[in-house]
């Protein structure tokens, strides 16, 4: 790895386990274990305590705030100004997010989904088991839910059933491409499964040694990066069969497992994190490869990427870990 940005890193440090990250206008934010929000000016952190006596478990930036699901059951929205306001409150823990930066946000608690547009509006709806993953399809006011022995697609707005695409077994997070020509699903056996929505076709994408557990499409839509090897495994998707009779490419190979991986917003450039605590950026119409941030003890299983944001012009990095450790680049210009 002959390049380094390592110089132009601003250290962040959390009081708690970072869960999620994303910029509140300018303002890099972390969700934390802890049930707190921390905001940053420069080095310094502000705390909001967003869920009271509870846990965060995950989190989505819209560009304007960060919404939160917890497990007192409770979907919060924090603002760069330090306010914070319920959502939605549940009777279970939240089990799954989904946010569109153009308004409309949904979440899912066991079997019930809810879903609310960009005028407030809410609707809910009953999955056939516990919904584990939670996506908008990139037109209309469409979602994707991941649950037992498949995914399916609902429109909030209409009386009809959701439309079913079938594959056996547990599916844990599911992801759209952003032509909403392909659904893909991470399942529970270390495997991805996909299918073209058009006609339901499936495919297959195998040789994970762990769960994938996070996704990134390219801006194009051409390629999407995934999580769970030893490198960033990304799966071409320009043609009609997606990656169907083709390989995937590998980039940023080390010796820790890939954790979190997120596309440039504009270029073929993409971010990631590993379980030891490294960042680094790879482009990946050749591989170059330019490190972001090592760490001395590269077996701390606690010091894990756990997220990994762009700011939306793609000149900012926020990165955080399962340490409380994290840390913005600032791209030069």
């Amino acid at each position: 790895m002959s390049q380094s940005m390592t110089q132009h890193v601003t250290a962040l440090a959390a009081d708690a386990e970072i869960v999620a990250g994303g910029f509140l206008g300018d303002v890099p934010a972390f969700a934390l274990a802890s049930g707190e929000v921390a905001l940053f000016e420069g080095t310094q952190s502000h705390n909001i305590v967003a869920h009271e006596n509870s846990a965060i478990l995950m989190g989505q930036g819209d560009g304007e705030c960060l919404i939160t699901g917890g497990d007192d059951g409770r979907v919060m929205a924090t603002y760069a100004d330090g306010r914070s306001e319920q959502i939605a409150k549940e009777k279970g823990w939240i089990d799954a997010l989904a946010v569109r930066g153009d308004g409309p946000l949904a979440w899912a608690s066991g079997k019930q989904v809810s879903a609310r547009n960009e005028k407030g509006e809410l609707k809910s709806m009953t999955a056939p088991s516990s919904v584990r993953g939670l996506c908008f399809m990139p037109k209309g006011y469409r979602l994707a839910l991941s649950h037992y022995n498949g995914v399916s697609l609902w429109f909030p707005n209409m009386t009809a059933d959701p439309e079913f695409f079938k594959w056996a077994g547990s599916h844990l997070d599911v992801t759209v491409s952003p032509d909403g020509k392909f659904i893909v699903s991470a399942m529970q056996e270390a495997a991805l499964h996909g299918w073209r929505v058009q006609d339901h076709k499936d495919m297959r994408m195998t040789g994970y040694p762990s769960k994938t557990r996070s996704f990134s499409w390219s801006a194009d839509g051409h390629w999407m990066a995934t999580s769970g090897a030893e490198a960033c495994i990304i799966w071409p998707f320009q043609s009609k069969d997606g990656p169907m009779g083709k390989g995937p490419r590998e980039c940023g190979v080390r010796p820790a497992k890939v954790t979190r991986v997120a596309f440039h917003p504009r270029s073929l450039v993409v971010a990631i994190g590993y379980d030891d605590g490294w960042v680094m950026i790879c482009r990946i119409t050749d591989a170059a490869e330019i490190l972001v941030r090592s760490t001395e003890e590269s077996a701390a299983k606690d010091r894990a990427i756990s997220t990994l944001t762009w700011s939306a012009d793609g000149g900012r990095l926020l990165f955080g870990a399962e340490d409380g450790t994290g840390g913005l680049l600032d791209l030069p210009v």
